[in-house]
């Protein structure tokens, strides 16, 4: 019951999603036609859905940022289960931030909190033990990421590569059950499709570009490494301003809007941009080192407006765009390597920052294999994905969410991203 009720509600909240983003792209298209007055549309837009989404964190606390860290507190007994509150407020928040103002955040982190909370609610009401209550929400939590990206595979080795960090088969064989029934419901809702479509046939790298994909996980790794301490930092400086979050929050905003207003690629969830590399589409080099400087940084920004959003779709946007760049420049230092390597340095891209930033190097693979539907890139981003951990892991750089939980524990046990009392 908990699974279905996950995906229905995980489905709608991607529907309706896609539909915004559309109706927003539309608003952004009218504005550039009704100069010089029009701009302001959707810098407003943005700065006033901003606003009320941190407004909505203020009422529920727990509904900012990405939510992942908190069913992690909660599995290890840190923090209790969230409330059913967090449902609605992720819901429409989300809809606000990610949809309506466009910030570079995902959906995936409200839709594994919220199926979280369904989880914990349905243990509660089933008047179930307090363990058995975690063990609900940590269970759901699966069923959410599986619901986000259409990706099941990848949501059971999300749950015991990233939240329990052990594998328990009792575990196993609930997850894999209400992963099946909640992606089954979503399907029902948004169709049965990979994330990414129209991608062309893949070529199997050969064996001789190791030594390339090597070097790009190094790069990747360094990289993935400064994200991490930017998520970080902009959260303690916004932190430190002494102005309402709601204003901070639509400031952000505003600034997001203005980036929209100038291109729809440099904000955004990065689905659309994505989407677009693996089709093969072409993005001037220029233009791909902008949108990576400009997305590099306004990903941490939004986050920190302490809105609810994820940060796992930017980060695979991200890595899209990095081996897009990676395989530019590959064309013009090694020239006359078979086949194009652009597309499957995207491919690898993805899955290698992932596993850089949230060190779940498994569920990276798996999930950018379950979007894509290609499995001939396979031994590279395994290759590319060790080497990343073991740079972040050199450089001493935490998982992500270990970090954000230890700050949001440190704060007080509510989400590491909501404004202070």
């Amino acid at each position: 019951m908990a699974g279905a009720a996950a995906g229905f509600v995980g489905g709608g909240f991607r529907w309706l999603l896609e539909h915004i983003d559309a109706w927003r792209t539309d608003v952004v298209d009218w504005s550039h036609l009704h100069a010089p007055w029009g701009w302001f549309i959707p810098v407003g837009m943005a700065a006033a859905a901003a606003a009320l989404a941190a407004a909505i964190a203020r009422w529920q606390p727990l509904s900012a940022g990405s939510g992942i860290q908190h069913v992690e507190a909660v599995d290890r007994g840190e923090a209790d289960p969230p409330p059913l509150s967090v449902v609605p407020a992720r819901f429409v928040g989300g809809l606000l931030s990610v949809g309506v103002a466009g910030m570079v955040l995902g959906r995936e982190g409200p839709t594994v909190h919220m199926a979280a909370a369904i989880g914990a609610a349905a243990g509660r009401w089933a008047r179930l033990a307090r363990d058995e209550v975690r063990l609900l929400q940590t269970i759901l939590s699966g069923t959410g990421l599986a619901v986000a990206f259409n990706a099941p595979i990848s949501a059971v080795f999300f749950i015991f590569e990233e939240v329990t960090k052990k594998f328990r088969l009792r575990e196993a064989v609930l997850t894999m059950v209400a992963v099946a029934i909640g992606v089954g419901v979503s399907r029902l809702v948004i169709g049965d499709r990979p994330d990414f479509l129209r991608i062309g046939v893949v070529t199997s790298p050969p064996l001789s570009t190791v030594p390339i994909f090597v070097v790009f996980s190094l790069v990747i790794g360094i990289l993935g490494t400064v994200y991490n301490r930017l998520i970080l930092a902009s959260l303690d400086i916004v932190d430190k301003i002494r102005i309402p979050m709601v204003v901070k929050a639509a400031i952000i905003g505003a600034v997001v809007g203005m980036l929209l207003l100038g291109n729809d690629h440099l904000a955004g969830g990065g689905d659309t941009l994505a989407q677009l590399i693996l089709a093969g589409g072409h993005i001037a080099f220029p233009a791909a080192v902008v949108y990576v400087a400009v997305r590099f940084l306004a990903g941490p920004l939004s986050y920190a407006a302490g809105t609810p959003g994820g940060i796992f779709a930017p980060i695979l946007g991200l890595g899209a765009l990095m081996g897009l760049l990676g395989g530019r420049i590959v064309d013009v230092v090694v020239p006359g390597l078979p086949g194009d390597l652009t597309v499957a340095m995207a491919i690898v891209g993805m899955s290698t920052l992932f596993a850089s930033i949230v060190r779940a190097p498994f569920t990276g693979l798996v999930l950018v294999i379950e979007m894509t539907a290609v499995t001939s890139v396979t031994i590279p981003m395994l290759i590319s994905g060790a080497m990343a951990v073991v740079i972040a892991s050199l450089l001493r750089s935490p998982p992500i969410y270990d970090a954000l939980r230890v700050r949001m524990l440190r704060r007080g046990g509510v989400s590491a991203d909501a404004p202070p009392p």
